[in-house]
């Protein structure tokens, strides 16, 4: 602790200094996870380095929390946590996503059914703003606002330094059940059911195509048959198009998709056999793949990037959305994850009414080639409006700003920026997050 409160004290004094009239931007040691886009708005910007933000503090095991710095990633997190037969309740699928990157990013996973997402399983946020001043955020204190308001504004309300959250009591393994189904009634229905009962660990799915929905359906468990390892072996998807049941280590679980890093594997070729068989341990994995992928998006055409992006669909309104995404999309695999829905501050209020819905399918489309001369992008966009979905920012947003702050609470958001960012040195949500 007494490391961390040095780190604090020089940022802290960084920001109390600084006299630029450039936008700030952070140095993080874990590449981010944004959709990679051609162009930066970091290009013209001051960078201030917090990339040694990045411990493990402590686990209270008694009373079944962590503390942590932002740039800790999950896989490290598991590493540490289930050595004392405990894990974060939500773990996104990825190794190197990290803490602070969950909260800033809403991250969700195959706990989100009954848990909601990273942020919802959080009890304390330190946070730095921007005139250096540190604040100790929590639901109940006077900076509650705070504590709800910098979940999904992707870093522009102030420096998250130190988090204090939940952990669950967990087992070295997981079974796996696959259920497939022919129709989206059956699946519905099957989704309801495990919902309302809370029976099981884990609960996401993969609509592998129009006629075969499966619902991937986990347990914790002690002992297994056999042990499934995927990565170099193939990914982890196709398994459940043809899989009954698995069995596969907790860690290997939570980072299933790691080594594909959703559509990045099938854009360059990277399922290939012949190809992870030979250089798999050089080029798999999200860290690998995203730098990559980095690199190689000043070669994108900005104006038809592939559909990269995760919608969140009240449950209410999915056959509505379903048959819209098949006419007009009618690409799979769609990915799944039901999703316990709350009303955050960050969204508008006004939005909020149009549902009543406690159950949202997040819905993540990746790497679809855009056809035509349609903007996929928008026409997302555009549906979602009129079911009451939202959009996450991780890719390309084409919201102009009055239909943006439909969406989002503006007035929550620009009150809590002039407390943590008075002098505006970080670009604001909508800036940040729209295509340029």
């Amino acid at each position: 602790m007494d490391l961390h409160e040095k780190k604090i004290a020089r940022i802290s004094e960084f920001l109390k200094n600084r006299v630029s009239n450039k936008k700030l931007t952070l140095k993080k040691k874990s590449v981010s996870h944004q959709v990679p886009k051609s162009k930066s708005y970091k290009s013209d910007s001051d960078t201030l380095d917090i990339s040694d933000l990045n411990n493990i503090i402590t686990i209270d095991k008694a009373k079944k929390t962590c503390t942590a710095e932002p740039g800790a990633t999950f896989s490290d997190l598991v590493k540490s946590t289930i050595k004392h037969n405990l894990v974060p309740i939500v773990v996104p699928e990825l190794k190197n996503i990290t803490i602070g990157g969950a909260v800033s990013g809403c991250s969700v996973e195959s706990t989100s059914y009954r848990y909601s997402g990273f942020h919802d399983t959080c009890l304390e946020y330190e946070i730095i703003c921007t005139d250096g001043r540190v604040l100790k955020c929590t639901p109940e204190n006077q900076n509650r606002l705070i504590f709800e308001m910098v979940h999904g504004a992707f870093g522009t309300l102030g420096i998250i330094t130190k988090l204090r959250f939940r952990l669950m009591d967990a087992k070295t393994f997981v079974h796996l059940k696959y259920i497939t189904c022919r129709n989206l009634k059956e699946y519905k229905e099957l989704i309801w059911q495990h919902y309302h009962k809370k029976d099981i660990d884990f609960m996401d799915g993969i609509i592998h195509s129009k006629d075969q929905l499966v619902l991937c359906l986990g347990n914790f468990i002690d002992k297994v048959p056999y042990i499934s390892r995927y990565g170099i072996n193939g990914p982890y998807y196709k398994s459940t198009k043809n899989k009954k049941e698995d069995y596969l280590r907790t860690y290997d679980y939570f980072f299933r998709y790691d080594s594909d890093c959703h559509w990045i594997a099938r854009k360059y070729g990277l399922e290939n056999p012949l190809v992870r068989s030979l250089f798999g341990k050089h080029i798999l994995g999200s860290e690998n793949m995203l730098k990559t992928a980095k690199r190689l998006s000043s070669l994108q055409k900005l104006q038809r990037p592939d559909v990269v992006v995760d919608v969140m669909i009240p449950f209410s309104k999915l056959d509505e959305f379903y048959r819209f995404y098949v006419k007009e999309f009618d690409f799979f695999p769609l990915w799944i994850v039901p999703y316990r829905f709350r009303n955050y501050p960050w969204i508008n209020r006004e939005f909020l009414k149009s549902n009543r819905d406690k159950l949202f399918i997040d819905c993540a489309v990746y790497g679809m080639k855009q056809k035509k001369n349609k903007n996929y992008f928008k026409l997302l966009e555009d549906k979602l409006i009129q079911l009451g979905g939202i959009k996450t920012l991780i890719s390309y947003n084409y919201y102009d700003k009055e239909t943006f702050w439909k969406i989002f609470d503006k007035e929550n958001y620009y009150h809590v920026k002039n407390m943590t960012d008075p002098n505006a040195q970080f670009l604001d949500i909508y800036t940040k997050t729209h295509i340029k």
